[in-house]
């Protein structure tokens, strides 16, 4: 089985781009020097055993971006090596995110699984050619032969097994005649070397565990290394783009290409590995955050994962952005977040339509206004987009308006509500504070007493005075009752790996992460609005419909990102208290 393309051409007339990193400049000099064939041919090989976060959009968008740059192709290959960890859920949410993010494999989807019988017949040849040899030690003892960085490894007492021996155990390993973990097959390389991964790595392991796509017909499994760089050679992949980690990895995958009989070399290059503030990306703790219930499932909007983004209301256009803001680098740094909510802002300033919201509702009876009358006002849905026109706002004679924008005793430059004060409603006329109603037991506000001026209606006034507040407001006659969850980081360290404290990555969970409004109202505008539709909510930041209902069976509005970067501000007023 080979799907290498090596004898077709590179595309005939294809202009190499503008090289604007390390590895498209690489990239170019092979299509340039004719390597390959003057092919370029890359692909995203994720492990089916998770979901894809945004340190994976990074990775999609290289291999896809970089192969469309070039003219060439790009694959997506399970490698589903590990049936004990792998599941078709994941299969079908990692396409599902691929398919989002923009970008299409056309007819290139291919499994490890595809090639487990020419793995196994090339595991054979390295037996036969000495290259390798079934071991009866244990997984730790293995461990404990191997060596240390500064100590060579010793050699196993089964290393010198003669072939014939090796060939059928191996072959009685494959018919199920052993329980895990009694043998594995391990290359033979070098016990010393200073490369711990050619230290006589293990290839295949017996795994009595039903696969996702070949059932029981197996039951030993290839190992990771073992499988993907032969299966980038099956597949003609040209440049094979991994993250560091792999560098160490890259003399192993050489040897076996050198000893196998395969008729394509891939060529490895590594890139750094995304790693993002306030939040983690390894499936192992973000298995934990889920499994421990410290989030709501793998698409909670507060996790990294493509689906919690997608649910939060960011778009494939804002993360490809992002992907490409923040390049490609050599040595492993942490991004701060605050790029990635830039890009969003910047990409839903442009699309989502305003309305307006009312997240923590105070009141207002206009108390001139014409009893029972209600008045539908012209509202822009976008200034950064003109084609997205205007829509109808009925206006009464009791509105609700945010709590904060109301002080007893305002501070210095205050421009909102406060007694005796004036301030614009958003495309509506100039109100006049004229009186206050309390709760009798605690005194709170909970209404406030406006009076009109009917020359002002759109905001204008007429008579020039100067009105510096505008706030936003929703008709309580016409209000929709909803549920608005906003969400926050899920960490207060920018590091949350960082235990430097002694505490377990949990220990800096953020608990203001969500906050859950249950008496927020909205506009009419929006009561039908369908799962995923994004807006803006007029001052207060970009809200994405959720798939969820509220209790009462109202709808869900999640916040997406705030429209300044509060946090950044809250934390500098920390800094400054504990100076």
């Amino acid at each position: 089985m080979n799907r290498s393309d090596d004898n077709e051409p590179g595309p005939a007339g294809h202009a190499a781009p503008e090289a604007t990193d390390f590895i498209r400049a690489r990239i170019a000099a092979d299509v340039a020097a004719g390597k390959h064939g003057g092919r370029v041919h890359t692909r995203f090989p994720p492990e089916p055993n998770g979901y894809l976060h945004i340190g994976h959009a990074k990775s999609i968008c290289l291999n896809f971006g970089v192969a469309a740059e070039f003219g060439g192709r790009c694959n997506v290959r399970f490698d589903d090596t590990n049936p004990t960890k792998e599941e078709e859920e994941y299969v079908r949410a990692i396409l599902t995110d691929v398919r989002w993010l923009g970008f299409d494999w056309e007819d290139r989807l291919y499994y490890a699984s595809d090639y487990f019988e020419q793995l196994y017949a090339w595991a054979v040849h390295l037996i036969r050619a000495e290259r390798a040899y079934v071991d009866d030690l244990t997984a730790d003892e293995i461990r404990a032969h191997r060596g240390t960085l500064t100590d060579a490894g010793t050699p196993s007492p089964y290393r010198d097994r003669p072939t014939a021996e090796n060939l059928d155990l191996f072959e009685r390993m494959r018919h199920g005649e052993f329980a895990d973990g009694t043998r594995v097959l391990r290359a033979r390389i070098d016990l010393a070397s200073g490369n711990l991964n050619l230290r006589d790595p293990v290839l295949y392991r017996i795994l009595h565990a039903r696969h996702h796509r070949t059932g029981d017909t197996w039951c030993i499994y290839p190992m990771y290394d073992f499988a993907h760089g032969q299966s980038d050679a099956l597949e003609g992949i040209t440049h094979s783009l991994c993250t560091l980690e792999f560098e160490d990895h890259r003399p192993l995958y050489d040897w076996f290409l050198d000893q196998l009989p395969v008729s394509h070399r891939p060529e490895q290059i590594e890139f750094a590995r995304l790693n993002l503030g306030y939040t983690v990306l390894s499936k192992r703790k973000l298995l934990r955050l889920v499994q421990e219930g410290h989030v709501r499932g793998w698409d909670d909007p507060r996790m990294p994962t493509l689906g919690g983004l997608r649910r939060r209301g960011y778009t494939p256009e804002s993360i490809r952005t992002f992907c490409g803001l923040i390049g490609l680098a050599k040595r492993d740094s942490r991004v701060d977040v605050a790029q990635l909510e830039y890009c969003v802002r910047e990409d839903l300033n442009r699309r989502a339509e305003r309305r307006m919201a009312v997240l923590h509702p105070l009141r207002v009876v206009i108390e001139n206004w014409p009893g029972g009358t209600v008045e539908d006002l012209d509202a822009i849905n976008n200034p950064e987009d003109p084609a997205a026109g205007a829509r109808r706002v009925p206006f009464s004679g009791v509105l609700y308006v945010e709590r904060d924008d109301w002080r007893d005793e305002p501070p210095p430059k205050w421009f909102r509500l406060a007694p005796g004060r004036e301030v614009r409603l958003r495309y509506a006329y100039i109100v006049r504070c004229t009186g206050v109603e309390r709760d009798p037991t605690s005194g709170e506000v909970v209404e406030l007493r406006c009076t009109y001026d009917p020359a002002t209606r759109g905001g204008n006034t007429p008579d020039g005075r100067r009105i510096q507040g505008t706030i936003h407001w929703v008709s309580a006659a016409h209000a929709t009752a909803v549920e608005v969850r906003l969400y926050d980081r899920l960490f207060v360290k920018e590091n949350p790996d960082d235990d430097a404290d002694g505490r377990d990555f949990l220990g800096s969970l953020n608990p203001g992460s969500l906050e859950v409004l249950a008496t927020a109202v909205v506009e009419p505008s929006i009561a039908a609005a369908h799962p995923g539709e994004r807006f803006q909510f007029e001052r207060l930041g970009y809200f994405c419909v959720d798939p969820d209902r509220g209790a009462g069976g109202e709808p869900v509005f999640n916040r997406t990102v705030t429209l300044r970067d509060t946090w950044a501000k809250i934390e500098a007023a920390s800094r400054r208290d504990r100076a």
